[in-house]
């Protein structure tokens, strides 16, 4: 084994591309789009050193053309999850023997990777499977991932540096190991870079994971794999399954050697998997980490003060960009009611003239929804509006889902601020405005606060710094990223570290110190240079 004190840099965020016309990035994205849109794959599991053809294949279509077919993922069952739990346990012990110096290789070599060669297939994955823009693909595919990987393994460093002061003949100590038993990283269908942090974060620390990914997102997990094998990562770290959801807990939280989730998705479905551990938590041989981030119902607030356009960019960015798909996406606008008339019209003129359509096209700023289960959801909330005596306005360019799941940025505008479109998370290109009166700014913020049981993101425009300063505050609880004056989306790795509470999550910060200090656990270790050797105490001494 190697010996000396290493050291890593501190890293630079990741530089997006523009992807402008006659760029050379332009050009690579665009063949490699046609060469993944020209050829049908088959995609295995990856469990232990083998990729697993299990023969039951699902198809896989972009959303945006869903008669188009990309390839196909082949299905597993609970027996798949047993052996994925297996591999991961089996690969453990060298693994976890493994110096960290060698482990942020592999790491920082994926980062690299990233970077370079696989910058174009990871985002032409995402942009072909998950229908996401260039930019959209690019900010999460490319950089955050990057990113991800690169702070992920300086943050190692830090917390490995943390250490206890020591005094005169004794030498103190912190170990920091991973945890007993195997981790659980359940990811969503709507960022390939959290599809990737998820597994990735728990085994830089050195733990061994079982990786379940949306279905909808296998096309580009299976690219994220794939870099991570060519970076070195030795079979069994991360075992990649495509199961069914209930069949992959059933066997997992019911394992002793279960030690941790890593998740992110629904509130529901969060919420039941920590219910599923409390039943079985005298089976674990420790108790499980749980750490996730869940769904969100964020705002927009605009102070009469604020510049309307900068307002009009933030809702329009915060609600739209990937079709509303993001736990961070702003959902729910308070507005001046004495500008009623002017943010209205403005909003009217801006969304009828966003490009949509597929994302071979460039030149779109928006596509499709997920699925078709996503699509009927979101046009169920639209139709209900319509419906609704409290809504004044429904501004929606319409939505088919013939050729693909394509739902046009939609607007309502209601009397309520209770209304079902203010309260509920929505997942999709909609957001409801409530105009409050200009007198009640301090009321409007606390009904605000108190409005949805999350807690994720949240954005406050305003030139008086009285009232950003009281909103602040009010809102301390509301959103466990809070922007003044900028949109509620878009958080960096090492800039804006990310997570909210109450039903949003249990703030663990994915991005930062504070998430990976969660798969670890800590061993103090204190050595005597020279023991006493007598019992006896200077106090027990007899006086004269």
């Amino acid at each position: 084994m190697l010996k000396g004190f290493f050291h890593i840099s501190e890293p630079k965020n990741e530089p997006v591309l523009s992807y402008a016309p006659g760029t050379v990035e332009r050009k690579k994205i665009l063949e490699t789009i046609h060469t993944f849109r020209s050829r049908e794959i088959e995609i295995p599991m990856y469990i232990g050193s083998e990729k697993v053809f299990t023969g039951k294949k699902v198809r896989i279509a972009p959303p945006h053309e869903h008669k188009h077919t990309l390839g196909y993922y082949h299905a597993g069952d609970k027996s798949s999850v047993e052996k994925a739990i297996q591999a991961a346990l089996a690969a453990k012990p060298a693994w976890e023997a493994l110096s960290w110096e060698s482990r942020a290789a592999i790491f920082l070599k994926a980062a690299e990777l990233a970077s370079g060669p696989y910058r174009p297939l990871l985002n032409a994955a995402t942009m072909l499977g998950q229908s996401k823009t260039i930019h959209q693909a690019e900010i999460d595919s490319a950089c955050e991932l990057i990113d991800f990987l690169r702070f992920n393994v300086y943050y190692m460093t830090q917390i490995y540096a943390i250490q206890p002061a020591s005094s005169p003949g004794v030498w103190n100590r912190m170990e920091y190991r991973p945890l007993e038993g195997f981790v659980f990283a359940l990811t969503p269908f709507n960022f390939t870079a959290i599809a990737a942090n998820l597994p990735s974060a728990p085994a830089i620390m050195g733990n061994t994971v079982v990786w379940k990914p949306s279905n909808t997102q296998i096309y580009s997990a299976q690219v994220i794999m794939e870099l991570f094998l060519e970076a070195g990562l030795p079979p069994g770290v991360i075992n990649l399954i495509y199961v069914n959801g209930p069949e992959a807990g059933e066997v997992i939280f019911n394992h002793p050697d279960f030690a941790g989730i890593h998740f992110t998705g629904s509130t529901t479905t969060f919420q039941y998997i920590w219910q599923e551990i409390g039943k079985n938590i005298t089976r674990y041989k420790n108790y499980p980490r749980i750490v996730g981030e869940t769904g969100g119902k964020d705002f927009i607030i605009a102070h009469p003060s604020a510049n309307v356009e900068e307002v009009i960019t933030a809702i329009i960015r915060g609600a739209f960009e990937y079709q509303g798909q993001k736990c961070s996406a702003a959902s729910r606008v308070y507005l001046p009611k004495s500008m009623q008339e002017l943010y209205t019209q403005r909003l009217k003129e801006e969304i009828q003239n966003i490009p949509c359509g597929g994302v071979e096209n460039l030149e779109n700023f928006f596509s499709a929804v997920i699925d078709e289960k996503a699509y009927d959801k979101i046009v169920g909330y639209i139709e209900r509006a319509k419906k609704d005596s409290n809504i004044q306005e429904v501004i929606c360019g319409g939505y088919s889902k013939e050729k693909g799941y394509i739902i046009a940025p939609t607007l309502i505008i209601t009397n309520n601020p209770q209304s079902e479109t203010m309260c509920e998370e929505i997942f999709g290109p909609v957001v409801t405005l409530y105009f409050y009166e200009d007198n009640k700014w301090e009321e409007t913020l606390e009904l605000l606060d108190k409005t949805s049981p999350y807690a994720l993101t949240g954005a406050i425009f305003s030139k008086d710094r009285y009232a950003i300063d009281r909103a602040t505050y009010l809102l301390r609880n509301a959103a466990g990223n809070f922007y003044i004056n900028d949109k509620p989306t878009g958080a960096i790795v090492n800039q804006q570290p990310f997570g909210g509470s109450r039903a949003s999550g249990t703030n663990d910060k994915a991005g930062s110190i504070f998430n990976l200090l969660r798969w670890v656990n800590v061993r103090s270790i204190k050595e005597t240079f020279v023991p006493p050797t007598d019992y006896k105490y200077p106090f027990m001494q007899k006086e004269g």
